[in-house]
């Protein structure tokens, strides 16, 4: 049986959104073999159509590109959307710590108050729109304090051109700092059946400071599916074409945890991933389960694990088969 679309608010700010957000860094083409822009829009509208209102993005995501898109696909509909973007990784300077090229152009790593000011104008002018419902340091800068990226943060959220303030890929340390800071609403930790590391890092933190956790790769890239099996193939920049994570026997382990929860997806009419996003949605302390989607079957089949409720009977035994078949699973 389906319910209605799970929401929740967004730490302390007062911004409810769907526990299900878009994630959309495949819409940015970068490492996932290109984009089609026509079927990312029509994925992105889909996934609104759908009760989907968290809609996440980044200017890294394609230098740009899939913010552009977003904009284009939110226009006429942006009273419907929690848009969340980032900042902090940056190609306008060489300040702070070199973190990888793109297209053979450094890009670093950096959250000074004049990369922030820089940045959220350049994000609100491709996004087309004059406010950003949820604004995230991507990765972390350890050449600038929290202290002054906080500041900063904070003045734009008096300006009114963002509405709460996130951070992801962070340490405990980092969260407190923020939290010492100003007002931290939510933090973006990569966190899935396969990743379960936060569980005792920075959730029981978060839980205390009542910071929002934002989980990205819930599928694991496409790994939880359950659509990707030991045969495939993966072709030209898709990261996963070399990740040991997609090795054929982990590919064989995965396709036996999807044997396991075949049966729970089968009585709830529900698809394995909308079971798997389900179960990451109920597990404590985790807030919202960000889902890539580059089509709008795909959106639609997402939107749909926003409405499954998961018995507690059926969460412990989809813990027990993952315990089970994902044990030393390559990372």
């Amino acid at each position: 049986m389906l319910h209605e679309m799970l929401t929740r608010e967004i730490g302390r700010s007062g911004i409810e959104a769907s526990a299900i957000g878009l994630g959309t860094w495949a819409i940015g083409g970068w490492m996932w073999g290109g984009t089609d822009e026509a079927k990312s829009i029509s994925a992105i509208q889909a996934s609104i159509d759908e009760g989907i209102s968290l809609i996440d993005t980044a200017p890294a995501y394609g230098q740009g590109l899939s913010e552009e898109i977003v904009g284009k696909a939110i226009a006429g509909r942006r009273e419907k959307v929690v848009l969340a973007t980032k900042c902090g990784l940056v190609w306008h300077t060489q300040k702070g710590n070199h973190f990888f090229d793109y297209d053979g152009k450094p890009v670093h790593r950096y959250l000074g108050k004049d990369a922030i000011v820089h940045e959220v104008e350049q994000s609100l002018k491709r996004l087309g729109t004059d406010y950003i419902d949820h604004y995230i340091t991507h990765w972390q800068d350890p050449t600038t304090p929290i202290a002054e990226t906080m500041e900063a943060l904070e003045t734009l959220k008096t300006q009114g051109k963002i509405r709460s303030i996130g951070a992801s890929n962070t340490t405990a340390d980092d969260v407190k700092a923020y939290v010492a800071a100003g007002q931290l609403d939510a933090i973006q930790e990569e966190y899935s059946m396969i990743k379960r590391d936060i569980e005792d890092t920075l959730v029981p933190l978060c839980l205390k400071e009542k910071v929002s956790v934002l989980s990205y790769s819930s599928l694991a890239l496409g790994l939880l599916t359950g659509k990707i099996g030991p045969d495939r193939t993966f072709e030209g920049d898709d990261q996963r074409k070399d990740n040991p994570r997609f090795s054929v026997e982990n590919r064989r382990k995965v396709a036996r945890l999807m044997d396991a929860i075949a049966p729970i997806a089968e009585t709830h009419g529900a698809t394995k991933a909308q079971v798997v996003i389900a179960w990451t949605l109920q597990q404590p302390g985790i807030t919202f389960s960000l889902c890539g989607a580059r089509d709008p079957e795909q959106a639609r089949e997402n939107a749909k694990a926003g409405r499954l409720r998961l018995t507690s009977e059926e969460i412990g035994l989809i813990g027990d088969a993952a315990a089970t078949h994902l044990t030393e699973l390559a990372a």
